[in-house]
């Protein structure tokens, strides 16, 4: 089950994600830091 994939789709609760946006919005972080931080495709 779930061989062979590469590209994994992640459930991130809703706390993690609404937690992150404040981040970008009050320019804490950039929406790339957040990707290459939390590996987010």
């Amino acid at each position: 089950m779930g061989q062979g994939v590469k590209r994994t789709q992640r459930d991130y609760s809703l706390t993690f994600k609404l937690a992150l946006v404040e981040q970008i919005e009050k320019g804490e972080l950039t929406y790339k830091q957040a990707q290459v931080r939390y590996g987010i495709q």
